[in-house]
């Protein structure tokens, strides 16, 4: 078998060791955890859940998490991608979800109904999508991959700060923001910093093992340190149970209600195009020739996986961009230690005791780990706008600048879409949604669509440029 493959594809089957691969699947499930658990409890605090069926939401999104990871890097039938993708509960569903379960006549139940026929909706389209690749030269993967980098980063700042700028107290029944005192500790920047250096160092003049787990050894020292400084709480670790066995329709039978699918399909839409971008930036960086088949089984997954979520009690999936920055920084590419995280993010969902230890690792610790990862994914896209020509094709600078600027609005100014209809909500609060449509679209009116052969030309050379 290895005889036959190229050298890229050898690197994505790479067997590894246990230990290694245990390690490795550890870093990328450290790496997305808050983003993985933030969206249950977004939505379930927004919601009044009580406290335990709030946690049960974790323990589900941790256990259809890995599922669907293990579908998508190893592969199943006609779903999975087959590369080192990690899946987590989209962003872009957060305001569509809260909107339909705010409405007492559908609730909770009516989240699922609306996830479960939008994943079908997502599995029927997916072919589709995979033929689309003209639709993403360089131009155009490699905006988008610097919009990806850019629009985490601001993630990662404020998780090295300690959290939000900004947090929501409940005043007489009314809520009110007000600043987090917290915000910008010294010792929360010091942490973040001390994680950093370590990073650093490690890639550095680390070798073997050491230099591939560089990010999983920086967060250890940097929780170390902040249990130092007394920064770390298990506080409720001796209350929580053993182990949790996660059933489908947990709450009850879903409720199908009309406008709520609407919804979540324009949502799940949104989420084939930010996984189409996540797909190319993990072939570029894996060195692996995309074809059109394996995008689709990619996208399949996102739509089997988003059905697999409505069943278990959970959400809309997608490829999480944090991880696809971790690929960059260690250099691992094989799919195997993506589903070792898949493995260990079922047993997080079985065990809730594991899940709570490593929920203590505070965020700023995170945000030491992130601005390395995340900058990274901007870098990404930077080198791919490299390979474009600017020099005889002068339109491309305005489909970089233009879609730039669309794609950080949300970022820079949150409020600029607020009279916008809400329904637009899933397009205009994600800058990575806006800026890959706009790209799209600009690159239609100055190039047109690219034959699929062009297409399928310029890829393998953007792959051939990441070796």
């Amino acid at each position: 078998m290895a005889a036959i493959l190229s050298p890229s594809r050898a690197l994505s089957e790479e067997r590894l060791s246990l230990g290694r691969l245990l390690a490795l699947g550890l870093q990328h499930v450290l790496v997305m955890y808050a983003g993985t658990v933030a969206v249950p409890l977004v939505v379930g605090g927004a919601l009044n859940l009580p406290k335990d069926q709030l946690a049960y939401l974790i323990n589900a999104d941790l256990f259809a998490a890995g599922l669907i990871t293990l579908i998508q890097a190893l592969g199943f039938w006609k779903f999975g991608i087959r590369m080192p993708v990690m899946m987590g509960v989209t962003f872009a569903a957060v305001s569509p979800m809260i909107a339909i379960g705010a409405n007492p006549e559908v609730g909770l139940l009516g989240i699922y109904g609306a996830v479960i026929v939008a994943g079908l909706f997502g599995i029927v389209v997916a072919p589709l999508m995979g033929r689309l690749l003209g639709l993403f030269p360089p131009v155009v993967t490699g905006t988008v991959i610097a919009l990806i980098g850019m629009s985490l980063l601001g993630v990662a700042i404020n998780w090295a700060a300690g959290g939000q700028p900004s947090v929501t107290a409940m005043v007489d029944g009314v809520a009110h923001q007000t600043a987090n005192p917290g915000y910008g500790e010294l010792g929360n920047l010091a942490v973040a910093a001390v994680v950093l250096a370590v990073v650093l160092i490690l890639t550095k003049y680390g070798r073997g093992l050491i230099a591939n787990i560089a990010v999983l050894i920086g967060l250890v020292v940097g929780t170390v340190a902040a249990a130092g400084l007394g920064k770390v709480h298990v506080d409720g670790l001796s209350e929580v149970a053993w182990m949790s066995v996660v059933t489908p329709l947990h709450f009850g039978m879903p409720v199908f209600d009309a406008s709520a699918i609407v919804s979540m399909c324009i949502v799940m839409l949104i989420t084939l195009v930010e996984s189409t971008g996540m797909f190319l930036a993990l072939a570029d960086i894996t060195g692996k020739k995309l074809s059109t088949e394996d995008l689709t089984r990619g996208l399949r997954a996102d739509g089997l996986g988003t059905v697999i979520g409505g069943v278990f009690n959970t959400f809309p999936y997608t490829s999480f961009s944090q991880n696809v920055g971790l690929v960059t920084v260690t250099g691992v590419r094989s799919r195997y230690v993506a589903a070792a995280g898949g493995l260990i993010l079922i047993a997080l969902g079985l065990f809730p005791k594991m899940a709570h230890i490593v929920a203590s690792v505070p965020q700023f610790v995170l945000g030491g780990a992130g601005i390395v990862m995340f900058g990274m994914v901007a870098a990404t896209g930077v080198r791919i706008l490299g390979t474009v020509d600017f020099e005889r094709c002068r339109h491309n600078l305005f489909i970089v600048a233009i879609s730039i600027g669309f794609g950080m609005m949300p970022t820079l100014a949150p409020t600029f879409f607020q009279h916008f209809p809400a329904w637009m909500g899933a397009i205009t609060h994600s800058g990575i949604v806006l800026g890959t449509l706009v790209a799209v679209l600009l690159n239609l009116y100055y190039n047109g669509m690219q034959s699929r052969e062009l297409a399928f030309a310029q890829a393998a050379a953007t792959s051939h440029g990441a070796e």
